[in-house]
């Protein structure tokens, strides 16, 4: 639960309400955590029958088989390398966006920030891992404790009456209100992602056939209860129609009830959860290319250990310095975007269907865990990461360019490994 609150809900709230355009944008966050619980069977299946370091990369090799396995683990990586970096950059320009409520910043101030933040970050990742160990549980300490401030001092100071039912002309059914919860869930969904995260642990994990499932689906209840509950607490002091101009609502929100010093005080743990998801982020990330890379399946370079303190410092740097790069560049809200629209194809979809294919491969007696009322769960992943996939709008066009490319590179990259004796 913990790895799933970064940045996120507190910058992509003001975006949403904005996106929905109503009192019904609470909906958007309903239909995130819908996508979650129903993309988490997915995942629970998969990681338990499959508890390996990795992830998605050891799924699609084993759903795929052979050829198909090795282009699909491949193509998972390859947009990792791009995708990973985005959501770095993601995290440092939501970083720098809330600490302009301490210090205004122009545009090109943001981007020092953002940009600092992202070297800062690999400079606390280049050492050994014992040491992140201890900086980790430093930097999570004050997460669910800002959370619980923010909904409890919503609800004890409510002033304002909000209500996420249909009203007058409002309706569920309309084409308009869909494609706008289409839409806004690009950003809800977003503050969603991470509830998967176990499975790339899946070989550190105690009993993880139940233990597995057990973590997907306590996280996605947990965190959509404090999501809901802090989008409501927050309608409760500033109406929606205000919130959505703001660039650091819960920033605004705590002046509003408990005055300036407070609200400093609430930014700074905000800050502090932004960079600890940033450091989490970065350290998982940069082990899934050096993962493919040693088991011969992506280019060899990013198998390399620090020679002293023997962690893969190719990819942290490769994934850190583009993170950086993509932080001066980009957009808060097109990073988003981008981020979902390279994730969908190849890792949620591809990973649902490749719940079908192993399914009569293997048949279903040895899974420790079978998803409920299944195939409906699968039909209903991939119906619904299509239909973001399709919200994500133009932004779509990155991720199949990036597949294609990715199929080539793939094509004509394999054989120069097998030389090289790596597989």
């Amino acid at each position: 639960m913990i790895d799933m609150v970064g940045i996120g809900p507190f910058v992509v709230m003001p975006m949403v309400m904005r996106t929905v355009g109503s009192h019904l944008f609470l909906w958007a966050w309903i239909f995130g955590a819908v996508t979650a619980l129903i993309d988490g069977m997915v995942w629970s299946e998969l990681g338990a029958a499959y508890p390996l370091a990795g992830g998605s990369y050891n799924f699609l090799k084993e759903a795929y088989d052979n050829k198909g396995g090795r282009l699909m683990s491949f193509l998972f990586v390859w947009q990792t390398c791009l995708q990973a970096p985005l959501v770095v950059a993601s995290g440092a320009i939501g970083f720098a966006q809330y600490f302009g409520y301490l210090l205004p910043l122009g545009f090109i101030g943001k981007k020092l920030v953002s940009g600092t933040v992202v070297l800062l970050i690999i400079f606390l990742l280049y050492r050994k891992i014992e040491t992140i160990g201890k900086i980790s549980v430093l930097l999570w300490a004050g997460v669910i404790i800002t959370i619980l401030w923010i909904i409890i001092s919503g609800f004890v100071n409510k002033t304002v009456s909000y209500s996420c039912m249909p009203e007058k002309n409002d309706s569920f059914f309309s084409l308009a209100f869909l494609a706008l919860v289409g839409q806004a869930s690009v950003k809800t969904i977003y503050s969603y992602l991470g509830y998967y995260n176990v499975c790339h642990l899946g070989g550190e994990i105690i009993n993880p056939k139940k233990n597995i499932p057990r973590s997907i689906f306590i996280s996605i209840f947990g965190i959509a209860v404090l999501y809901l509950c802090m989008n409501v607490s927050i309608a409760g002091v500033i109406p929606w129609q205000e919130a959505m101009h703001s660039d650091f609502i819960v920033s605004t929100f705590i002046e509003k009830i408990y005055g300036m010093k407070a609200a400093a005080t609430a930014t700074v743990l905000v800050l502090w959860i932004a960079f600890a998801s940033l450091f989490a982020v970065l350290l998982g990330y940069s082990r899934v290319p050096y993962a493919a890379a040693a088991d011969g399946r992506f280019f060899p370079e990013f198998a390399r250990l620090h020679p002293t303190k023997n962690f893969p410092y190719i990819s942290l740097l490769f994934i850190g310095g583009v993170g950086f790069i993509f932080s001066l560049l980009f957009k808060l809200s097109d990073v988003i975007s981008a981020i979902l629209a390279m994730r969908i194809l190849v890792q949620f979809v591809a990973q649902a269907i490749g719940v079908v294919q192993l399914r009569k491969r293997n048949g279903v007696k040895n899974l420790p865990f079978k998803m409920w009322l299944y195939p409906l769960p699968v039909v209903l992943s991939v119906a619904t990461w299509l239909f973001i996939f399709y919200s994500t709008g133009m932004v779509a066009m990155l991720g199949l360019l990036l597949i294609a490319a990715g199929i080539v590179v793939f094509y004509f990259t394999k054989d120069l490994w097998s030389k090289k004796g790596i597989e």
